[in-house]
């Protein structure tokens, strides 16, 4: 296991303004599980970019060398080529094409000039068999779960004879189940010789599934620890990551939310004419003023469906049922209603739906209430720059300027522009769906000091959430939603994983 495969030496990469890479040396040896692990923006995905070839030769200072040789790669097709296959957060799959063109997409089975569409229906067959995923393979990718599609990232993967599999957050949308699935596929294949680097910020995967762990810290290499000798906790993956010791990761907190009910859903359901389903029955919960009211529950059960709808439902559902706002029926046609009567809503698709990535932070800040900041129709450009600062401040987005486009900035950081959107609405209830979905411990730790800062002021806050821990890390109370409905509510002293769980599946 001491043999490398893979040596990157001195790596040091450049953008406009930003050094990502700062001298980085990483080792990997052949049939391990090597996690990759570090603050967003420490410089893990843009490390396996230079390693897969999206950055390629020439863009970066440094050299690669895999199974002894020296690679300088041109693009993505030269790293495949000699082994190397990278599975990113955002699944590069067609949803209107099939499972077994998907798999074999731009590798083709050919038979002299022509598809061999027969061979390779057999070939995907074989394959999924491989990963444990039993669906037809003529299924369209758009009809199976997020956890279904990852595991058909891997087997398209697996059909390129790969030596070196790389997967960047491969579990940030899937529940514990899935997740769990996964990491056991991956010591199945991992058996069967393919070594594989991981990029994770669940720490407690990172320790049930490494051989070894590399930290990479603001664009450098801090250490790497052998999990085989017992070097891996995380209370020292995330000293090392951050710089320094978090004690609790779920920061203190007195509870003390008043009896004031500031949000009330009453009997309310929602019917989907798109799926042609009832996606949710007589859903009726409170949240009072100065509390976090956390929503657990399993992927599909409706959570996001639940948030979606009340917020002004752009999805437009068949709906019923009261909204009330200290006590006053409400109704919210689009979510500027929602808006103006004091609720936000922070999406769990940031960069799809929460954000416009190719505008620059005080674009995105200032989006959902220009109004703020407009005379006469006409946006005020420093009045624009002055709130976008304050935001940049408040919530330490790492930004070298205001004026940077987002796309360039790390998970963490633009999620933390997401929730100066909203903020600046300013919101007396806040929902927040996965608000620490594929971000850094230290991050995190961030976000849910802010969210306290949030309730002390006042402000109520919607948690939705499917990592149970945090759920009972930063809820007031909890309730479960299942299949459409409420299951049940708990008081926080009350609650655990395990009747969480109960209530869940039941």
């Amino acid at each position: 296991m001491d043999t490398p495969i893979l040596e990157m030496r001195n790596i040091t990469k450049t953008f406009p303004g930003v050094k990502a890479l700062d001298n980085v040396s990483f080792r990997v040896a052949k049939g391990e599980i090597h996690c990759l692990v570090g603050e967003n923006g420490a410089g893990k995905s843009t490390l396996m970019k230079v390693l897969s070839g999206v950055w390629p030769y020439g863009t970066y200072e440094g050299e690669i060398l895999f199974e002894g040789e020296v690679q300088r790669f041109r693009g993505i097709a030269d790293s495949e080529r000699v082994g190397i296959a990278i599975i990113y957060q955002e699944l590069a799959l067609v949803p209107e094409m099939t499972v077994y063109e998907n798999i074999f997409l731009g590798h083709e089975v050919r038979r002299g000039a022509t598809v061999d569409w027969n061979e390779t229906v057999k070939r995907a067959r074989d394959i999924l068999r491989k990963v444990r995923l039993d669906v037809n393979p003529a299924t369209k990718v758009k009809d199976l779960g997020v956890g279904k599609q990852q595991l058909v990232e891997i087997a398209k993967a697996l059909s390129k004879n790969v030596k070196l599999l790389i997967l960047d957050e491969p579990t940030a949308a899937l529940n514990e189940t899935e997740s769990e699935n996964l990491l056991n596929l991956l010591r199945e294949l991992n058996r069967q010789g393919v070594t594989c680097i991981m990029i994770s910020h669940k720490l407690k995967e990172v320790i049930s599934i490494a051989d070894t762990v590399t930290v990479l810290r603001d664009g450098r290499t801090v250490c790497t620890l052998d999990a085989r000798k017992g070097e891996v906790s995380e209370p020292v993956l995330i000293k090392h990551m951050v710089g320094r010791e978090i004690e609790n990761i779920y920061p203190r907190r007195q509870r003390k939310p008043s009896d004031q009910v500031v949000f009330e859903v009453r009997n309310w359901s929602a019917y989907s004419p798109t799926l042609g389903r009832q996606i949710l029955r007589d859903v009726s919960f409170h949240v009072k003023r100065g509390e976090i009211v956390g929503f657990a529950g399993l992927m599909g059960s409706g959570r996001t469906e639940l948030a979606l709808s009340l917020f002004g439902n752009a999805p437009r559902y068949q709906v019923k049922g009261e909204i009330r706002m200290d006590g006053q029926p409400k109704q919210f046609h689009q979510p500027a209603d929602a808006v103006a009567a004091g609720l936000a809503y922070v999406t769990e698709d940031r960069k799809a739906k929460g954000l416009i990535l190719i505008q620059d932070v005080k674009s995105n800040i200032t989006l959902a209430n220009l109004r703020e900041i407009a005379r006469r129709g006409v946006v005020n450009d420093n009045a624009e720059v002055k709130v976008a600062n304050e935001y940049r401040v408040s919530l330490n987005i790492k930004t070298p300027s205001v004026e940077q486009k987002v796309r360039n900035l790390s998970g963490g950081n633009q999620q933390k522009v997401s929730l100066a959107k909203w903020l600046f609405v300013k919101p007396r209830v806040l929902i927040l769906d996965e608000p620490t979905r594929g971000i850094d411990v230290g991050a995190k730790f961030e976000i849910y000091t802010l969210m306290n800062r949030l309730v002390e002021q006042g402000m109520s806050i919607v948690m939705i959430s499917s990592e149970l821990p945090e759920v009972l890390g930063m809820s007031d109370r909890v309730y479960v939603v299942a299949a459409g409905r409420i299951a049940g509510e708990l008081p926080i002293e009350a609650a655990t994983q395990e009747k969480i769980m109960e209530l869940a599946t039941g």
